[in-house]
């Protein structure tokens, strides 16, 4: 079941799930906001995203069994090898609610994202 979302920032959005999908949401929005603390909080594609440079950096979102995240194709390409206990789509992944987030696998390729971002503004 999706949940198609009509928040318009982070908190809105998260507040919108059951309270253990919240915590799970909360935990993913918090340790990117760690990595990124430059990135400014927006919501594309109904989502909340976080952007750098005004470009989106990641996503994430809330489902029913799982949280989406999505960092994108390269991305997932990228670490596709770490990646094969999950479900994942062209730029997406997703991590079941119930098992821990792979907080380790998240920090990685958020901070990939962010490295590639840099060097594309640089170019």
């Amino acid at each position: 079941m999706e949940m198609r979302s009509s928040a318009t920032n982070h908190d809105d959005y998260i507040a919108e799930f059951p309270e253990a999908t919240q915590v799970v949401l909360t935990q993913m929005r918090e340790l990117i906001r760690s990595l990124v603390p430059e990135a400014v909080e927006t919501i594309s594609y109904a989502i909340p995203t976080f952007d750098v440079d005004g470009r989106h950096l990641v996503h994430y979102a809330g489902y029913e069994h799982h949280v989406g995240f999505y960092p994108g194709g390269k991305l997932v390409g990228v670490f596709a090898d770490e990646l094969t206990g999950y479900k994942t789509g062209k730029g997406s992944v997703q991590f079941p609610l119930a098992k821990p987030l792979p907080v380790d696998l998240i920090t990685r390729m958020t901070v990939t994202a962010l490295d590639e971002a840099k060097a594309r503004k640089k170019r």
